[in-house]
């Protein structure tokens, strides 16, 4: 005799109760493979159930493949359950038993990246979201869902809205020197890193980075199984002679560069490092990726042309985003390269997604088109100027007091400074004080180094608050470094 309980759980419908406990039954060997249930009509006399309501829950279990239905028989518990006891399902369905997942590799969790709620911070690529211009572009947005083509929201262009791409090849070739054939709009600039990773790393292949670098980056190539190799930098970039050394001992494929505003230290990539670097490339048949992650933000003289604008080999792989001008939420990136390499890269981003933001990148088509993110570009721009000279006279002070060491960027949105003291345990005892800030270990690939720099963002807080805020922080170097 079947017992059911159809008091419990009084707010759960009836015929769902029966069900989840015929099911359960199933699962705990009370009912085995091929045993055959009371008619409908007897469940229902017996628990004082209406006969549908029984229908509704064995009808269910049938779909499910718990229990199937013989003309002229009824219902039977599916002799194809691989259950004939309990004893059996103690060892075939048990909680307790683990399966070890066998990944293709083991990733490190990612860190809490949250860098809001501080008093100070420091952040080197934060924008300043309080002046983003919300309501005007809440108005593009809309223009979206009034104007667009419904074919825009079907799965089609996945290599990113054409609207979008032409406004940002136009953009590209007036503000950058750079003409692109075409581009792929991708979710930020960290997608477009891992697709060119996966496109171009077999397991063990190299990829040369800078010595003190992007650690996302890193984490892109590492986690394909890439070797990474360290190159030696100065005050102008990456050595020359270390890459070439590199290319003469290893077998690299990628060199990945950040030559505007190199990250973190700041440093601009000088014409001559440009040149050398790009004839190596082309003579051992090495790609660069050019990450050109904040080039609007330039103070001092105009930008160098990214290295993309003068590719003769077709050897450069150019990738940056809206997320400085806009912010990280957008997910509007984009890179552009020669065609059978941007024809490899379009092919593995369908593997990804379908479909990038179509409302967010038809709102963004939209205030290009109409002037209003380059007039906000512009604002930042001079914001961002008199924040860099701000902080250029503050640390000037401070360092006449505290003998710190450091070059005044030509642009960008941070300072590299060299407290000439053991920075390793800054951040953490500075997110004690409700200051963030990031330091040289962050960044380096050197474990051995003793780390004495500083990396400053100036462009997210406002100059009475930066000054604050590096005198608090400054008083804690001094304590306890």
């Amino acid at each position: 005799m079947i017992s059911i309980d159809t008091n419990s759980h009084q707010s759960e419908a009836k015929h769902k109760k029966l069900a989840n406990q015929l099911r359960s039954m199933i699962k705990q060997g009370k009912l085995k493979p091929s045993d055959k249930l009371p008619s409908a009509r007897k469940l229902a006399q017996l628990h004082g159930m209406n006969r549908h309501t029984v229908m509704s829950a064995l009808q269910n279990l049938v779909a499910e493949g718990w229990l199937v239905v013989k003309e002229r028989s009824g219902y039977w518990v599916n002799a194809q359950l691989p259950i004939s006891s309990s004893e059996q399902v103690s060892t075939a369905l048990s909680p307790n038993v683990v399966v070890a997942p066998r990944f293709a590799a083991v990733l490190n969790p990612p860190k809490d990246s949250e860098r809001s709620g501080f008093r100070y911070n420091f952040a080197g690529g934060l924008p300043d979201l309080s002046a983003f211009p919300y309501d005007e572009f809440k108005r593009y947005l809309v223009k979206a869902c009034r104007k667009s083509n419904i074919e825009h929201f079907h799965y089609a262009g996945g290599a990113g809205c054409g609207l979008l791409k032409v406004q940002i090849q136009t953009y590209l070739r007036r503000a950058r020197g750079l003409i692109c054939d075409d581009l792929l709009v991708c979710n930020g600039a960290q997608e477009a890193l891992s697709l060119v990773a996966s496109a171009f790393i077999n397991k063990g292949d190299g990829v040369a980075i800078e010595m003190l670098g992007y650690p996302p980056a890193r984490h892109a190539f590492k986690s394909i199984g890439a070797n990474i190799f360290a190159l030696a930098q100065d005050d102008e970039g990456i050595k020359v002679e270390a890459l070439a050394r590199c290319l003469r001992q290893n077998n690299i494929k990628l060199l990945y560069l950040t030559p505007l505003h190199q990250y973190p230290t700041t440093v601009t990539l000088s014409v001559p490092r440009r040149m050398a670097i790009y004839q190596l490339c082309q003579q051992y048949g090495v790609f660069i990726i050019e990450d050109d992650y904040d080039h609007e933000f330039h103070y001092l003289c105009p930008p160098l042309q990214p290295m993309a604008a003068n590719d003769p080999s077709g050897i450069v792989i150019y990738i940056s985003s809206f997320s400085k001008i806009m912010f990280a939420g957008a997910r509007v990136g984009y890179l552009s390269a020669r065609a059978d390499v941007l024809a490899q890269l379009v092919a593995r981003k369908q593997l990804l997604n379908h479909k990038n933001d179509a409302l967010t990148q038809l709102a963004v088509a939209y205030w290009m088109e109409e002037g209003g993110f380059e007039r906000h570009m512009r604002r930042m721009t001079k914001a961002y100027q008199t924040r860099h000279q701000a902080m250029n006279t503050h640390l000037s002070e401070l360092k006449e007091r505290l003998n710190i060491d450091f070059i005044v960027p030509q642009g960008g949105m941070a300072y590299w400074v060299d407290s000439k003291r053991d920075v390793s345990e800054l951040s953490r005892l500075a997110k004690k004080q409700d200051i963030y800030v990031q330091c040289e270990p962050e960044f380096s690939l050197d474990k051995g180094s003793r780390f004495s720099h500083i990396r400053l963002g100036f462009a997210a807080q406002a100059i009475e608050q930066q000054r604050t805020g590096l005198d608090e922080l400054f008083a804690l170097v001094e304590r306890v470094c």
